[in-house]
């Protein structure tokens, strides 16, 4: 094991872009930092951010069991952590803030035990987890993802977002847990709609390998899932529809929700169009609302050895100037 302490920086990510449920992935600005070493005495963890309060802080925590994965797949003893994190990332808003933690603890880990499972060991082991491998796939590997996880083996091409497009993300001010938006899906769907999300989702793949921009906003329409979340964010559905009048590319919720992402063209004069629309749309509805400009993240998880002790300098004191930024 090496005694060093690893800092890995993780993007955040949207799912599905619309038809693309549980196999389409993109990476975004928006990052997670995790500071791992293995302990002198016992186990501790530090975390900071918004929404943190409610995670443990004992050995029940995820990252902590993430990383004992690692080490029982690579054949090595538990071992005793130091372990702290930050994130920009909000919690439960469908920007992937599990995938991100997942991948950290995952590639954290296996670079303290000496790299010993391969890129795709740690993808197999981060679907698992999550259930789904676009969002740990986007935040492994970066730019966009294209998956596809029969339950034991899960396979991806990585596609380079087209250049020229930013990303408008709304985040409600409440909490919509991924269980319950999951919870609002049918069991069983028609053959239309199963042939209408299958045609957009292929033709969303090719516009986006191909750089079509123009055909984003026909291919980023979805019968699967994002009706029938639409009754659990206020003011969704009016977005969804209308952003393309105020400047968007198009929109699909992020994830299950309740983020919104709105993909506008990098030179469009209507940027502040857009974003006052889509937070009057849900003020209308009594929705606060925050927003952000983001750009596709083109790379995966950042890392960076420190030979300094965790309690010498600390997570927070190593990324300020970054995370001010």
């Amino acid at each position: 094991m090496d005694n060093r302490r690893i800092i890995v920086k993780i993007p955040a990510s949207t799912a599905n872009l619309g038809p693309g449920f549980d196999t389409l992935g993109m990476a975004l600005s928006l990052y997670a930092w995790i500071d791992m070493s293995i302990a002198q005495d016992k186990t501790q963890i530090e975390l900071f951010g918004s929404g943190m309060e409610s995670i443990p802080r004992d050995k029940s925590n995820l990252l902590y069991k993430v990383a004992q994965l690692v080490f029982k797949e690579a054949g090595l003893p538990e071992q005793e952590l130091c372990i702290a994190m930050y994130s920009d990332i909000p919690l439960t808003r469908g920007l992937g803030s599990s995938a991100s933690a997942i991948v950290g603890a995952l590639v954290a880990a296996n670079a303290l035990a000496g790299s010993p499972l391969t890129e795709q060991q740690l993808f197999t082991i981060a679907t698992r987890l999550e259930g789904h491998p676009d969002n740990v796939g986007a935040s492994l590997f970066g730019g966009i993802i294209v998956a596809a996880w029969d339950g034991e083996r899960v396979d991806h091409i990585r596609l380079e977002p087209p250049a020229g497009l930013d990303m408008l993300v709304a985040i409600p001010e409440f909490h919509l847990a991924t269980e319950k938006a999951r919870h609002a899906l049918p069991q069983q769907y028609s053959k239309q709609d199963a042939v209408y999300n299958i045609s957009h989702s292929s033709l969303l793949v090719a516009a986006l390998a191909s750089g079509r921009i123009d055909l984003i906003r026909y291919a980023m329409k979805d019968r699967i899932h994002e009706p029938y979340r639409a009754a659990l964010i206020p003011g969704m559905a009016e977005i969804l529809r209308d952003a393309v009048n105020h400047g968007a590319v198009s929109t699909a919720l992020s994830g299950a929700g309740p983020t919104l992402l709105a993909l506008i063209e990098a030179d469009s004069s209507r940027k502040d169009e857009l974003e006052r629309f889509l937070l009057d749309t849900m003020d209308k509805e009594g929705v606060k609302a925050n927003t952000i400009w983001l750009k596709p993240c083109l790379s995966g998880p950042e890392l960076q050895w420190l030979d300094s002790p965790a309690g010498e300098i600390s997570l927070m004191e190593l990324i300020k100037g970054e995370v001010r930024a």
